[in-house]
């Protein structure tokens, strides 16, 4: 059964409660986070824990128990990654519901703000400029202009009026109306194509972009060299042996603990930017922000409060009741804008003319206007677009003002067209607000070696003077003077101030800059800003902007102030450099292994590791100082290429490790070692590397690095020394000490001189 409720009055509780008892209500047909039980699977069933738990059953078959103990690390790697992603998914429900968008309806007369969940089939809902339409709805009054880009591809705007369908997921920019829910659920027409609906940026992370490519190497290289590897070491030390020396190999190549690293850093920052009321849409949106070198700025809002003050009406033609007039535009397009906030709060009670026709406000047009019975078209707009060759003492008096002009004509408007013959009658004087910490926060994206773009719809002298009071230097540009085939790229390296900007200039200023190889952020809360929000390499928006602008942005900042922005820059670098400085302990493991592996395809020898040795290094030089080293703080600015900054770190080391394990395998051969002294030789040596690898990243030394370098020495020492048994570890001999002594010198003097060459070729590489 279908309701038809007067559309001032709304329904009444108990119809919203059948709505309930029926199921017609506009529940959420998207999974906004995956469920625990497919968080349990997919971290228990990957491919490395089958890899693993199938090498697990192979040393269980040939009975070397102890080298099971790597199944302890998988196992906790991989209960550790189920907490931390279900505590992620709790804590991002909980944000989800206080961020959750919400609606202003009419119900038993009453004006209700409800969650967009709660809406029921035929409530009446109210619509404005930068509102989402959460549900297929039908205007029963009002006029609109609607985006539909989101759904349809098209980026034109559409007018919809009395009787037309308004599709959900598009987005009012200009009007307001008053609609009936005509869908819900999965009946929207989003729902029926959320293929297609749903705006989906690819993640923009440099970070896990490597590790995904460098993954699907290891996955095609690792399975084929493992096998190739066990029947060679089967040929030289039997079953046996060959099963926990090719198991150590295979183990030591994968680079779980790097993945689990990642994500919990990422994580880890997400919950600190939630602590400063920052929510993060994208988990890896902290990396793309703290790489940005260019900010592009949307003035109103962002840098003032987005909220006006009417501060002077001049009358320039007494002919005309300006005060009657600016409450009719009161009357008719409340709630339109901000501008027309600030027009209301002064002449919002009083009695204006009949109109006939309104044209509400668009950030294309700059202008909106009304027809009055028997007086004409009254028009409000900026005096660039209306009157710009017109001269008057007021322009020049309020130069540093935002202003507005109302205009007459007799003739009435076609459609949204202004009319032609249209005479100045009144100037508006207008105030913006700058918010209290916009200097601070410039200031310090300055001091960072940011660029700063300020982008705006308001002319020239407007922006200026707000610019001029957080003493910005501006070389300013009016883009309502910019042609199609003016070279857009040259403007954007020249100027700094951007004003009259339209909506698709303000994407095609960012597509400019980021074709400049500029990384680019845009910060704007406005409908009009969505399309460079969509398009810049990290957006941020605040809660209190339009529901478009929050919808697309990665970042948004709950408490709508700006002074958050140095904070998820900050939050970013101390991720991507701790992690870069991690990483390299990781691969440089994956590195040695590999290439150990191919190495011991030609040589007649056993592999002088077991899992449980390469256990005992990896803990104590990577697992362990990686993930304290993550959590430091660390400003450092973001240079280079990821990638080619952890290789130049990883690569020396391990290639001074394979270096040296093949020296000790060639005295080895010559002494006659036995297969347990080898090993004890070799893991010394590569606990001995990953201790010079660790001490150039640690230092400079802070006391938490030189008690955790200490203390991981320690233990190290304690294990060989106590713990050899365990470890399948011996004594060495005094002639084995002086050799090892003299392969530790041998290990700095390789570490230090490939550090040096491969610091050098990279610079080169770099500058080229």
């Amino acid at each position: 059964m279908r309701y038809d409720p007067n559309i001032y009055v709304g329904l009444s509780d108990e119809q919203v409660k059948l709505r309930y008892e029926e199921g017609l209500v506009n529940y959420d047909t998207e999974i906004k986070t995956i469920s625990i039980k497919k968080i349990i699977y997919k971290n228990v069933f990957t491919i490395f824990n089958l890899l693993n738990l199938g090498i697990a059953f192979c040393i269980f078959l040939v009975h070397s128990y102890k080298n099971l103990l790597f199944m302890g690390i998988v196992l906790c790697n991989t209960i550790i990654s189920i907490i931390q992603e279900v505590h992620a998914k709790k804590t991002i429900d909980k944000l989800n519901v206080i961020a959750m968008k919400k609606i202003l309806v009419l119900r038993e007369g009453n004006e209700k703000l409800v969650s967009i969940h709660s809406i029921v089939l035929d409530d009446i809902v109210k619509y404005k400029l930068g509102n989402q339409i959460i549900a297929d709805s039908i205007i029963m009054d009002g006029e609109v202009e609607v985006d539909e880009s989101f759904i349809t591809g098209e980026a034109n705007h559409i007018i919809k009026k009395e009787g037309d369908m308004l599709l959900s997921g598009s987005f009012i920019v200009s009007g307001s109306c008053i609609a009936r829910v005509e869908h819900v659920g999965l009946d929207n027409y989003t729902s029926k194509i959320s293929s297609e609906a749903k705006y989906i940026k690819k993640v923009n992370s440099v970070i896990v972009n490597t590790l995904n490519k460098i993954i699907k190497i290891i996955s095609f290289v690792i399975v084929p060299l493992g096998i190739i590897l066990f029947f060679r070491q089967y040929h030289e030390v039997g079953l046996s042996k060959a099963v926990v020396a090719s198991a150590a190999a295979i183990i030591s190549m994968i680079p779980e603990g790097l993945v689990l690293l990642t994500s919990s850093v990422f994580f880890i920052s997400a919950l600190r930017l939630a602590r400063k009321k920052v929510l993060v849409q994208d988990l890896y949106c902290s990396e793309s922000l703290a790489r940005v070198d260019t900010i592009c700025l949307d003035k109103t809002g962002t840098l003032t409060k987005g909220s006006l003050e009417l501060i002077d009406v001049v009358k320039i033609d007494n002919k005309y009741n300006i005060d009657k007039i600016l409450s009719s535009f009161s009357n008719s397009l409340s709630g339109d804008n901000k501008t027309m906030d600030a027009i209301e709060s002064k002449y919002g009670n009083d009695i204006g003319y009949m109109v006939t026709k309104k044209v509400p406000f668009s950030s294309s047009r700059k202008y909106s206007g009304i027809n009055v019975k028997d007086k004409g078209s009254f028009i409000l707009g900026a005096r660039e677009i209306l009157c710009k060759d017109i001269k008057h003492d007021v322009f020049k008096k309020y130069e540093n003002y935002r202003i507005l002009v109302l205009m007459h004509s007799k003739n009435e408007f076609k459609e949204y067209n202004k009319p032609d013959n249209m005479n100045l009658i009144g100037v508006l004087v207008f105030q913006d607000e700058i918010r209290n910490n916009a200097k601070e926060t410039l200031d310090y994206i300055k001091s960072e070696g940011l660029d700063v773009k300020i982008i705006t719809g308001d002319g020239i002298a407007s922006t200026l003077s707000i610019l001029n009071r957080l003493n910005i230097d501006s070389k300013v540009i009016d883009m309502s003077t910019v042609g199609n085939k003016d070279n857009l790229k040259e403007i954007v390296d020249n100027y700094n101030v951007f004003c009259r900007v339209l909506p698709n200039q303000k994407k095609e200023i960012v597509m400019a800059l980021r074709a400049s190889n500029h990384v680019v952020a845009f910060a704007g809360d406005g409908v009009n800003d969505v399309l460079a929000l969509r398009e810049a390499d990290s957006s941020i928006s605040i809660a209190n902007g339009s529901e478009a602008a929050r919808n697309v942005a990665q970042v948004v900042l709950m408490d709508s102030d700006f002074k958050s922005v140095p904070s998820i820059i900050k939050e970013g670098r101390r991720t991507v450099n701790n992690l870069e400085r991690s990483g390299c302990l990781f691969l440089t493991k994956t590195t040695y292994s590999t290439l150990l592996a191919i190495t011991f395809l030609f040589i007649s020898m056993g592999y002088p590791f077991q899992p449980i040795q390469l256990s005992l290094t990896s803990a104590l030089t990577i697992g362990i100082p990686s993930f304290i080293l993550a959590l430091e703080s660390n400003n450092k600015k973001i240079e280079g290429n990821f990638f080619i900054n952890v290789f130049r770190r990883s690569i020396p080391s391990a290639v001074t490790i394979v270096l040296s394990i093949l020296i000790t395998m060639l005295f080895s051969y010559l002494f006659k070692f036995s297969p347990r002294e080898t090993s004890t030789m070799a893991i010394l040596l590569v606990g001995y590397t990953g201790f010079i690898l660790l001490f150039k990243l640690c230092y400079p030394f802070s006391k938490l690095r030189l008690l955790l370098y200490i203390t991981l020495i320690s233990i190290f020492v304690f294990c060989i020394i106590f713990l050899r048994g365990l470890f399948d570890l011996v004594l060495l001999k005094p002639f084995m000490i002086l050799l090892f002594l003299s392969l530790c010198l041998l290990n700095l003097a390789i570490f230090t001189e490939l550090s040096y060459l491969f610091d050098k070729k990279i610079s080169k590489y770099e500058k080229k």
